[in-house]
C-alpha cells in the first residue's frame, strides 16, 4: 500500500484545519547552530549571562528558527506536493521559545484557486499557529504555496 504522498489541489477546502501530527523539541544547539548559520550575533539567543539580564532571564530561541522549525512541522499536510512556495505573509512573533519547548503546529485553509498563469496547478494560502507545549501561541503567518492537481490517471 502507497504511503501519505501529500495533498493535491483537489484536497484542500477552505476552512479545513489540519493539526500537523509532528512535534519537535527545540535544544539549545539547534538554537546556537542557528544563530551561526544565519550569521545572527546578538547576544540574546547566545548569551546566557547577557540575557539572564534582560526581561527573558535567558537566552531566547532565533525567531527565524521558530518560523522554520513551524513551517517544516506543516509540509506533510501543506506543502508536500508543493511546486513552490510563493510567500509568507502577516507572520507575527507572539511569545518567546526557549530552549526546551516543544513547538507544534495547525493550518487552516483560507483560499483554493486554480492557477491563472499555470494551467494544471493551482494557489492555496494557509494561516499557520505554532504554539508551545503549553498551548500557548508562538507564531502565526499566512502562507502561499504552488500546488499541482491530481495526475490524471
Amino acid at each position: 500500500m502507497p504511503g501519505w504522498e501529500g495533498r493535491y489541489l483537489e484536497d484542500f477546502h477552505v476552512g479545513d484545519v489540519y493539526r500537523h501530527s509532528q512535534g519537535r523539541t527545540i535544544s539549545e544547539a539547534d538554537n546556537t547552530w542557528f544563530a551561526l548559520l544565519t550569521n545572527n550575533p546578538h547576544q540574546l539567543h547566545s548569551n546566557a549571562d547577557y540575557a539572564a539580564r534582560t526581561e527573558f532571564g535567558r537566552p531566547l530561541v532565533v525567531s527565524t528558527l521558530t518560523l522554520a522549525v513551524v513551517t517544516g512541522l506543516s509540509v506533510p499536510d501543506v506543502s508536500q506536493n508543493a511546486i513552490a512556495n510563493l510567500g509568507w505573509d502577516a507572520v507575527r512573533l507572539v511569545a518567546p521559545v526557549f530552549a526546551g519547548d516543544t513547538l507544534y503546529a495547525e493550518s487552516e485553509v483560507l483560499e483554493v484557486r486554480e492557477s491563472r498563469s499555470r494551467p494544471g496547478q493551482g494557489v492555496v494560502r494557509v494561516r499557520t499557529r505554532g504554539f508551545n507545549q503549553r498551548d500557548e501561541t508562538v507564531v502565526e503567518y499566512e502562507r502561499t504555496v504552488l500546488v499541482p492537481r491530481r495526475p490524471v490517471q
